[in-house]
Formats: C-alpha cells, sequence, structure tokens
C-alpha cells in the first residue's frame, strides 16, 4: 500500500467528463492507498462544473471541491489545489482523461525508487489536428 495521497485535478468546461473521471478514480485509488483524497479545482468554468462538484461530493467522501470566482488558469488552479492537498504526495492531472487514473500506480512506483519528483507524458497526444499539425510545425522549426 502506498502512501497518503492527494490527487489535484483543475476543471473547466468539464461538467459532462467529471462523473466517469471520478468513477475511474474511485477504482484505482482505494488499490493503491488507504487515505486519499481528489481535489477538483474549479477555474471558473462558465458551465455547470461547479453543481456537478457539488453533487459528485455527496457520492465521493474523499472529494473535495474548491470555486474559484473567475478563470485564473489552469496552473494557478492547481497551484491553489497543491496548497489546499492534505497528502505529501500528490498527483496532477488533468480533467479531460487525457492522463488515465489507471496510470498513477506506474508513477508511484517509480517514487518507490528514490525520486523526489516524478513526471508522465502521454505516449501519443490526442488533440485535434489543427493542433497537432501546429504543434510538430513549431516543434520542427526549433
Amino acid at each position: 500500500m502506498q502512501p497518503d495521497l492527494s490527487v489535484v485535478i483543475p476543471v473547466y468546461k468539464s461538467e459532462n467528463i467529471l462523473s466517469s473521471l471520478l468513477e475511474r478514480l474511485a477504482t484505482v485509488l482505494p488499490q493503491i492507498s488507504a487515505q486519499y483524497e481528489v481535489i477538483l479545482v474549479n477555474d471558473g468554468s462558465p458551465d455547470r462544473s461547479w453543481e456537478k462538484i457539488v453533487a459528485l461530493s455527496a457520492d465521493y467522501p474523499w472529494l473535495r471541491g474548491i470555486r474559484l470566482m473567475r478563470n485564473y488558469g489552469q496552473h494557478n488552479a492547481l497551484l491553489r489545489g497543491i496548497r489546499a492537498a492534505r497528502y505529501e504526495v500528490i498527483v496532477t492531472m488533468d480533467d479531460d482523461l487525457q492522463h488515465p487514473p489507471e496510470e498513477i500506480p506506474k508513477l508511484l512506483a517509480e517514487l518507490d525508487k528514490g525520486y523526489d519528483v516524478v513526471y508522465g507524458y502521454p505516449e501519443s497526444e490526442s488533440h485535434a489536428l489543427w493542433r497537432s499539425l501546429s504543434s510538430q510545425l513549431t516543434k520542427w522549426l526549433l
């Protein structure tokens, strides 16, 4: 069993994916840690993400929500969630399931090897065609 764990996730325009995200986390987290929390930081989302977080917190007692009154950006939302984290080991991930919760045990396994920080990256990125092309062009130019 791994150490106590905080998972921090900034939320923006995610009301339709949050249920799936929490279901997957609810499957993974009890297998890897006895004490855990998930902190969803609503970054001024214009949809009903905050209402969804409040509703989901009734089903998941380990879920905490933080509501930012306007959009401060992903990095500021992450920092706010990190400051609120109760546990020493903190995993950050996006709300769109591009970071599969099922990969969290692999990150923690690297910590067990003695690393202080572990960073994961997608083997293949799934973005819109225009974004992928512009990203490839930028990488080629650099």
